[in-house]
């Protein structure tokens, strides 16, 4: 089979967001996401209720990208599917499907790292988007994982630097739980920071290594400063929401544009590229595109739709991994825990 007529279907299923794309030859011809509203009540995810969900989703999702697609199973060149890391119950349904799915049509099976497919989804090839050339540096942000890292070439991945206890998602749901916003919260923050002053209130910064990210400490932070706000005015947050949200968003941008800095300055690298779904937030963007003129980087960033869990960018590993000839057999198991290095 020649390189003209790859077609990869791409399955997504590592913690709350069921997704089934298709790529052709590298461009994206569907890309198709059910979420799952149920765990608003709960205030985050309930593994249980999510692999629940994506048993129900997974049919009709990957349906609907064929359709989209407008292709035939029949004509799917291969299956690709996150393996980890995520929820273990998430993961076991696409991993499942995948498998009985590529069993059953008879075409090769790609296992997925969802940490690479985040940050190898600026090779989607889109004409709004900018393909960074290596070795780039990619900021990989999301609820779950907040990591520096160098990328040599489509599977060669190196840590510079990673969170040393909570990461970057986690400090925004909790400002944003502690405010008495409503789950998931991390946009809900950036939504009234825009309408805020970020020089209203001062947070103090971690004191870690050069590359190393801990938000513990300012989520501690937050959490004493509005108590005693609170005591002195139990309005305080009603009258200073927006304040509040762009002070915290600012700490936390320029907590992580700072370790940029630092890793330029170690490996010469300029070309910045971030991922997860993190780098959805604006100012994150609005700074990082600001870089380009003030310090000569050249930055990268990646589609709203490509920023949080999605199928493309597995679909996007799946046809990389297709033309390395790297296949998995159906031995292969899915994994809650997984480096991107792996």
């Amino acid at each position: 089979m020649g390189k003209k007529d790859l077609y990869i279907l791409g399955i997504e299923s590592s913690c709350d967001d069921t997704g089934a794309a298709v790529i052709y030859n590298g461009k994206m011809l569907s890309n198709v996401v059910a979420g799952q509203k149920i765990h608003e009540a709960y205030g985050g995810v309930v593994p249980e209720l999510a692999s629940r969900a994506h048993q129900q989703n997974i049919v009709p999702v990957v349906h609907q990208a064929l359709l989209r697609a407008n292709i035939d199973k029949k004509q799917l060149s291969a299956i690709a599917f996150t393996n980890g890391p995520g929820l273990m119950g998430s993961l076991l349904v696409g991993t499942s499907f995948a498998k009985s799915m590529a069993m059953s049509l008879d075409i090769p099976l790609i296992a997925v790292n969802h940490m690479q497919a985040h940050i190898l989804a600026h090779f989607i090839e889109d004409e709004n988007q900018q393909i960074p050339p290596f070795p780039f540096i990619c900021l990989t942000i999301s609820g779950g994982h907040t990591q520096l890292v160098k990328v040599t070439d489509y599977f060669d991945f190196e840590i510079l630097g990673e969170t040393t206890d909570d990461a970057v998602g986690e400090a925004f749901d909790k400002t944003a739980k502690i405010l008495g916003l409503p789950y998931p919260g991390g946009p809900l923050v950036d939504k009234y920071a825009q309408l805020g002053n970020p020089d209203a209130f001062s947070f103090s910064k971690p004191k870690v290594g050069d590359l190393e990210f801990s938000f513990s400490g300012l989520k501690t932070g937050i959490l004493y400063f509005i108590q005693k706000k609170l005591r002195e005015n139990p309005q305080f947050i009603e009258e200073n929401l927006p304040d509040i949200c762009a002070s915290v968003q600012r700490t936390i941008v320029e907590i992580l544009i700072e370790k940029i800095h630092n890793a330029v300055k170690q490996t010469g690298i300029t070309h910045i590229a971030i991922a997860g779904g993190v780098s959805a937030n604006s100012e994150i963007r609005k700074t990082l595109k600001a870089a380009e003129a003030l310090y000569g980087w050249h930055t990268y960033i990646p589609k709203f739709e490509f920023t949080t869990d999605n199928a493309a960018m597995i679909g996007i590993v799946g046809y990389l991994k297709y033309l390395h000839h790297s296949f998995s057999d159906q031995s292969v198991t899915a994994r809650a825990r997984m480096s991107v290095d792996e």
